[in-house]
């Protein structure tokens, strides 16, 4: 291909693909500008009770597995490590 045909695409394909940066969601994470924008998924209230919850459950998991594991030590009368 040309070089008078290449470079006038590539630099038509670079601005394309800058505009389409500018006001492109996302994804998950912090708000697009404008009026592209809306509310990441993990800010909305249900799922920030959600994440709070499945925290809060790993959380217990692991104490009672703490739990477990030191009363274990205990009934065989090794030294919690």
């Amino acid at each position: 291909m040309p070089d008078r045909i290449f470079m006038p695409l590539c630099a038509l394909v670079a601005l394309a693909m800058i505009a389409f940066s500018m006001v492109w969601p996302q994804g998950y994470g912090d708000r697009s500008p404008g009026p592209f924008g809306s509310t990441p998924i993990q800010q909305t209230p249900e799922m920030k009770a959600l994440i709070q919850k499945e925290k809060d459950a790993a959380r217990r998991s692991d104490q009672r597995r703490a739990q477990e594991a030191a009363t274990a030590a205990a009934a065989t009368g090794d030294a919690a490590q």
